[in-house]
């Protein structure tokens, strides 16, 4: 059976970051001429929301943005607005974000591996199948999902939504005696990383290559994560970096008809950021035992300049990151002291204030300006699913037509793998596991004459 003639492949309703969107794909005679997300959800207003409230409350209001990473909105606007303040927080108390950033990085990864991406590799439709025959990996996976949790009930108040975030720290910091529980459970959850490294490097991968720059933070003596210079490796594999001040210089938003979301270029050029982008840019960063799981995942060593490009091989730079934010959680309890004081005062300064942070599928940067009183007058987030949507394009694209060519798959198989694609680069929760209706259509001769099914 041929599929050789046009024909248009219609997912009905995917979703990101709080939101829900749909895939095209159109394909005429074997040539794929579009391939697009086409975002619908209606836009959500929090950059509105937040004009004229206090300089105190972005860390509140925006971790609602994102029930998964809820920590990385918090310390961007600490960040952004500290930066606007012209203040300093106690090293301690930078340590303690990093704390609390590693408990996101650990669930927010953990879930991504086991519950929506694996299922992908092994044949399940869900990780509720994947349990099925593979319980005690499901299990493991729970556990540090569960330990990346308890990080963050214990700094943040809760796992969602933390509370206990402020403005130059913490309302409240714990003591010795309290982070020492969370010890034990992070030992054990370093040995499931270490599990889950070596149970993902089994996994059988399709060839791709991520086309698009790459943009992470890059600090000079540690693996980015709460802060950092924003860094670029070109495809070409030449580099430059810029300061936050001027991430907007370099990172431009659109409108693009097909999307409520905004779509950005870096330079004007494609780009993407996440974990795939962290590796290639701070992989040398990582820690011994995390650049040990990198060269036993088959990652190569970064130090010898090793970097991913495959989308689907992301998954085993997600578990490297793991064992990571794991080793950087047990290296920050060990040598914890308490702070005098749970936060710096951060008195209001009329000014703009930029910071970004990695969260855990990449830079989220955050500008806002406030008058003398502290009132916020203007905010912008550009969050790291909106600069990753024109990449993930481009690679559904050139993944469907190198399908196409080499084995001319049906309409059910070009579907899975444009999911796959996207799980690759785990845009959100919901992108991995509402990816349902499919329309086709197909004629043949001539170009079909629009979108409309």
């Amino acid at each position: 059976m041929t599929h050789r003639g046009s024909r248009v492949l219609h997912v009905g309703s995917l979703s990101r970051v709080e939101g829900e969107g749909a895939l095209r794909l159109r394909v005429h005679d074997g040539t794929v001429t579009e391939a697009r997300l086409e975002i619908y959800e209606p836009p959500r207003f929090f950059e509105a929301f937040l004009r004229g409230r206090s300089y105190t409350e972005p860390p509140d209001i925006t971790a609602r943005v994102c029930g998964i990473c809820p920590v990385a909105y918090q310390m961007s606007a600490c960040a952004a607005i500290e930066d606007a303040c012209g203040v300093r927080v106690d090293p301690v108390i930078r340590e303690l974000r990093r704390l609390l950033y590693c408990g996101e990085w650990i669930e927010s990864q953990a879930l991504h591996i086991y519950l929506l991406h694996a299922p992908d590799f092994l044949g399940r439709a869900s990780a509720i199948e994947l349990a099925r025959t593979h319980r005690a990996e499901v299990e493991r996976g729970l556990r540090l999902k569960k330990a990346g949790n308890s990080l963050m009930e214990l700094l943040g108040g809760r796992a969602v939504h933390p509370v206990n975030v402020r403005l130059g720290g913490f309302h409240r910091v714990p003591a010795r005696e309290e982070l020492r529980p969370l010890h034990e459970e992070l030992k054990q959850a370093l040995d499931d990383a270490w599990d889950t490294v070596r149970w993902v490097a089994g996994f059988e991968f399709p060839d791709a290559c991520v086309e698009a720059d790459l943009l992470a933070l890059a600090e000079a003596d540690t693996y980015a994560i709460e802060g950092g210079t924003p860094t670029v490796l070109r495809a070409d594999g030449t580099g430059t970096s810029f300061p936050v001040r001027d991430f907007t210089g370099h990172v431009s938003e659109t409108h693009v008809e097909h999307s409520t979301a905004l779509h950005s270029r870096l330079d004007g050029r494609l780009h993407l950021t996440g974990s795939l982008a962290r590796f290639a840019i701070s992989g040398a960063k990582l820690s011994p035992v995390a650049l040990q799981a990198a060269v036993e995942a088959g990652l190569g060593d970064p130090r010898a300049g090793a970097v991913c490009r495959n989308p689907f091989r992301s998954i085993l730079v997600r578990a490297v990151e793991t064992v990571y934010a794991v080793g950087e959680a047990l290296r920050i309890i060990e040598a914890y002291e308490p702070p005098a004081r749970p936060y710096t005062e951060v008195p209001p300064v009329a000014g703009v204030g930029h910071g970004a942070t990695e969260a855990p599928r990449g830079v989220l940067y955050h500008r806002y300006e406030l008058d003398a009183g502290g009132l916020v007058t203007d905010a912008l987030l550009v969050p790291p699913t909106a600069q990753n949507q024109g990449a993930i394009e481009d690679d559904l694209r050139r993944l469907a037509q190198r399908a196409i060519l080499e084995n001319d798959p049906d309409d059910g198989e070009l579907t899975a793998l444009c999911e796959r694609a996207i799980r690759n680069h785990d845009p959100c929760i919901s992108c991995s596991t509402h990816f349902l209706d499919l329309t086709v259509v197909r004629t043949s001769g001539a170009a079909s004459g629009g979108c409309d099914v």
